[in-house]
């Protein structure tokens, strides 16, 4: 499988199970075409998804390549169609077939960029957290739960999950307004599977500056106490320690740091050649709240 998609260590898959609460929280709202959710602000930039997409090439090719449809939703793409097509443009050459879908739960929104189809390469759709009935192999869905409250993203996740197609995965995250600072969760239909932390590290002053970004499940429990808050204060002492690099470039620094947190024996997974580009992905089990 790939490298989001690898087993859980023995005793993660409860813990992954229970961040998918059975419980209903509160009703996600339903617009036209019964379609769940609340419309975004909409704002979006060329390129500003490009850390997400490069990951998804570096390390979901194997699911997209295997799958008897290589369907991809990109849910809440916003007021414009370039992050969905810049979608398609990178992952189409590397899969036979691909197909992507655009979701907005606005339908302006979706007859605005009615000139941007190109289907079955492209196409854009009325939809929600339900996926619009759509059984895909892979969703990026960025940006879109911020102004929901926990519980309500919690259940989000729970319903975009279940709609996954077999062996489908889910990539859920947050980035500024440029791109330049990214987290994102991976889940499949059992849970969160992975967080991955992605930035131009020559504009951090310290990597907790991505806190910010971390995404709803993870925001507000980065307090003392909290796993997630024990990483981040962990990579920000790596990233003093290693500050002696930083005449070599700051990417330097930040594989150094990262390297220290691995043989403390932090869970990281996928290549460390990823790391090389500020990134750096680690299992949910080591920063999931409790």
């Amino acid at each position: 499988m790939s490298e989001a998609g690898g087993r859980p260590r023995r005793g993660e898959d409860h813990k992954r199970r229970a961040s998918l609460p059975r419980k209903a929280g509160p009703r996600l709202a339903a617009g036209r075409a019964r379609a769940l959710g609340l419309p975004t602000r909409g704002t979006t930039n060329a390129n500003r998804l490009r850390r997400a997409d490069r990951w998804l090439l570096a390390t979901q090719m194997p699911r997209l390549r295997d799958a008897a449809r290589p369907l991809v939703v990109d849910l809440g793409y916003g007021s414009s169609a370039v992050t969905t097509l810049e979608l398609a443009d990178r992952l189409g050459p590397e899969v036979h077939g691909l197909e992507v879908v655009g979701l907005e739960i606005d339908p302006e929104r979706v007859a605005a960029v009615a000139a941007d189809r190109d289907p079955p390469r492209v196409d854009f759709r009325v939809g929600g957290f339900e996926l619009a009935g759509l059984r895909p192999v892979l969703v990026r869905a960025f940006n879109v739960l911020r102004q929901y409250d926990e519980e309500s993203a919690a259940q989000a996740w729970q319903t975009m999950c279940a709609a996954l197609g077999p062996g489908g995965l889910l990539v859920e995250g947050t980035c500024d307004e440029w791109g330049r600072r990214s987290a994102w969760v991976a889940l499949d239909a059992d849970g969160p599977l992975t967080l991955t932390l992605s930035a131009r590290v020559s504009d951090l002053d310290e990597p907790s500056d991505l806190a910010e970004r971390l995404p709803k499940a993870l925001i507000h429990h980065n307090v003392p106490g909290q796993p997630v808050h024990e990483f981040l204060r962990a990579l920000d002492t790596a990233w003093a320690t290693a500050a002696g690099l930083s005449t070599f470039g700051p990417r330097q620094r930040w594989t150094a740091a990262v390297e220290a947190l691995a043989e403390q024996g932090w869970p990281f997974v996928g290549s460390s050649r990823r790391w090389r580009h500020g990134e750096v992905t680690v299992r949910w089990s080591a920063v999931a709240p409790v």
